[in-house]
């Protein structure tokens, strides 16, 4: 498949997203292009830092919805085990 028939594809599922998971997909796209610009193939030196933004964490600001946390943190109790260290 080549590039164009590729993008042709991406649009055609992309117009069945939900708004929710097409945000989930532009943060995907923007962490690809990153990693894209910041990886250079033949060059580990010019790999620049790039320091965070915080920005795909900000904008779900206040949208935390449920109370399952507290489930969560007892199932984590009731399924850990100790730690078995076995010394050579």
């Amino acid at each position: 498949m080549n590039t164009l028939d590729l993008r042709q594809q991406i649009e055609k599922n992309l117009s069945d997203i939900s708004p929710d998971n097409l945000e989930i997909i532009a943060d995907f796209v923007e962490f690809i292009k990153d990693k894209q610009e910041t990886i250079q193939p033949n060059s580990l030196a010019a790999i620049a830092y790039k320091p965070a933004s915080g920005h795909s964490i900000l904008r779900r600001t206040g949208v935390w919805v449920g109370d399952h946390l507290e489930d969560s943190v007892q199932l984590v109790y009731k399924t850990r085990d100790k730690v078995k260290i076995f010394r050579a």
